[in-house]
This record gives structure tokens, sequence and C-alpha cells, in this order.
């Protein structure tokens, strides 16, 4: 504190009240002392509570925009963050780029926000030792295989997969395909995509039902052969589970040109926002994105006054039948002599 007291030229006092915000500090001077802290890479004392440090009433929302990443639900998200942080008087700072944990270390160390909301987690992030080592407070969007030291908000995403497969099974589908987010997405080990694979696996199997998982690339020349796979692999598919917003409406023109009606032949479960669901009339599972949005600011918000959250907060699977279900086979079979 002393050294960046002599480099900025105010006492050390007044760094110390730059930092705690026990004071008034004129904009001049508040500016001058963050850019020495800066340029001397210097770390206030972890330990500090979050409500005693200067507020900048800036939270970062480390969104990295990696391939596989779709774009228009990404950007609900910005927006439900975005809405639930003004509610509270603070401004949100976006940060896209792909800068893993170094990158969320130098934006710690620059002290210009007060703390960070975290999305495209991976089970095995690297990010996480230094969320639980920072001073700053944050919320993942999302959990880590290990939540301990940490605050997670996420829809359950394993619940989802396999609720997907019981609202099927019990409409008589035995033969039951899975189109998931692209390949990529799997490689990065991230949370969202293998939770949701693991849910509907385990639950095909308990159900006994036949079940084949793919990946799905966003081109459309992709998506014809990952869904010609599917039906060669699965002869007697007739319900399909489809986690991958960008190719949704491809899926249905493909299995279309397949010769396969959709929900009279394949009846089609998605994993997705309300809107595009309703608009393709498909049954679904309802991604909350402006609730996650906005439960994740608050537990921010909550941190930043001295609570302590959960470690993992995970919102129940909805699914809303629409007409893009059908019962495979009759139920109830009456008969008159």
């Amino acid at each position: 504190m002393v050294d960046v007291a002599k480099h900025a030229g105010v006492a050390p006092s007044t760094v110390s009240y730059v930092l705690t915000g026990k004071r008034p500090v004129s904009a001049h001077t508040r500016v001058r002392v963050r850019e020495s802290i800066q340029l001397l890479g210097y770390r206030p004392q972890s330990g500090l509570p979050a409500a005693a440090r200067s507020r900048t009433n800036v939270l970062a929302l480390v969104l990295p925009l990696r391939e596989g990443v779709h774009l228009p639900v990404v950007m609900r998200f910005v927006t439900a963050v975005v809405t639930a942080a003004r509610a509270h008087d603070m401004d949100v700072l976006l940060v896209t780029a792909d800068q893993g944990a170094a990158g969320l270390r130098a934006l710690a160390e620059g002290g210009r926000v007060d703390g960070f909301l975290v999305m495209d987690v991976e089970l095995d992030d690297e990010r996480v030792p230094v969320l639980r080592q920072l001073g700053s407070p944050s919320v993942l969007l999302g959990h880590p295989a290990a939540v301990k030291g940490l605050t997670c908000v996420d829809l359950d995403f394993e619940a989802a997969g396999a609720r997907c497969v019981d609202h099927l099974a019990e409409l008589g589908h035995r033969s039951i395909g899975f189109l998931g987010a692209p390949s990529v997405v799997y490689e990065r080990n991230t949370g969202f995509a293998q939770r949701t694979l693991a849910g509907f696996s385990a639950a095909a199997m308990r159900r006994g039902v036949t079940s084949t998982a793919l990946p799905a690339e966003q081109r459309q020349e992709s998506v014809l052969a990952v869904v010609t796979t599917l039906l060669r692999e699965l002869p007697r598919m007739s319900a399909l589970v489809v986690q991958n917003e960008a190719v949704l409406g491809k899926v249905v023109d493909c299995l279309r040109a397949e010769g396969r009606r959709v929900p009279d032949d394949v009846a089609v479960v998605a994993i997705c926002p309300d809107e595009l669901a309703e608009r393709l009339r498909l049954t679904s599972v309802q991604l909350p994105v402006e609730v996650l949005g906005r439960r994740a600011v608050d537990l921010l918000v909550a941190k930043l006054n001295g609570h302590q959250p959960p470690a993992l907060t995970l919102l129940p699977p909805k699914l809303a039948s629409r007409t893009g279900v059908r019962t495979r086979e009759p139920l109830l079979r009456v008969t008159k002599d």
C-alpha cells in the first residue's frame, strides 16, 4: 500500500480510503490510485469483506464466445443479467474474450468490478480455483464437478434429460434418439451438455428404452447427415430429444425430408427457450433464461452485502406439452363386442 501511495503521489491513508470507501476521495485522485494499483499489480487483502471495499457498482459478466456457443440464447442471458443488475442500480461489463483464469485474475486486480458472473462452465473449469481465491465475490451460471467454496445457479440439466425420456416412455415410445450440442461442446466437457446426456442415458436404461445419442453440428448438411445416421442406427425410432437450439428447426425439416412426419412418425421434445418451442409447436423442457439471469444477479448482490448463499441452486425442469408429441401406442384399448 505504501508503494502504491508513492507511485500515485498520495498518502497511504488515501489509498486505504479508495479501497474501503470509508472517506470520500475526489474522482481524479481515485482514478490515479486505481491506475497505480493496476500498474504495480497490487492485490488488496483478499479477506477484506466485499461490503467494506470501494464499490464500482459494476458487475463483470464473463461469457467467452467460443465455438459451439449459440449467440441468440447467449444474448438473452446477457439481457436478463443487465436488466436484473439495473434493478440493483448496477451496470454490467461484458467480457467475451476466452482468456481463462488469467483473464479473471487480471480483471480482479484492476479493481474495475465488484464481482463476477461466470458462464459456459466446464466440469473441470480452470477458472474455478481462481474464483475460490479472489477477494471479489462470484456466481457461476452453471456448475463444475465440485462446488465447494463457490456459488452456482443452474437448471437441473441431468433431471431435464431424464424428464424427457420419462415423458416419452409414458407415452409408449420404446426407441428414442438424442441430438445434442456440437461436438466441441462435449470435448470442452461443458457442464450443461454432459449432465443432460447423463440424465438421458440413465433414464433410458432405467426405462428399458433403446437409445442412441449423437452431437449435432450447425451446418444444414451436417444436420441431415446426423439425422440420417440416427435413423439408420435406430430404425424403429419413434421419438427424438434435441438439446441444440441452433439446429432444432433444421432437424424437423430433415426428418420430413426423410419421409418422417412430426409428430405422427417421430415425436420431438426439445430442451430450449419456450418461444422457440412454441413457434415450432414442439413439446419442450423450458430453458429458464430470464429466471437464471435474475437469480444469479440476486445471489451476487447478496454476497456483496455480506451474505453467503448456498453453494448450489438448481431449478427443477418444467415440461410443457404441445402438439409435438403423440402417444406411440394407445395406453388403453376399448373393444366393442
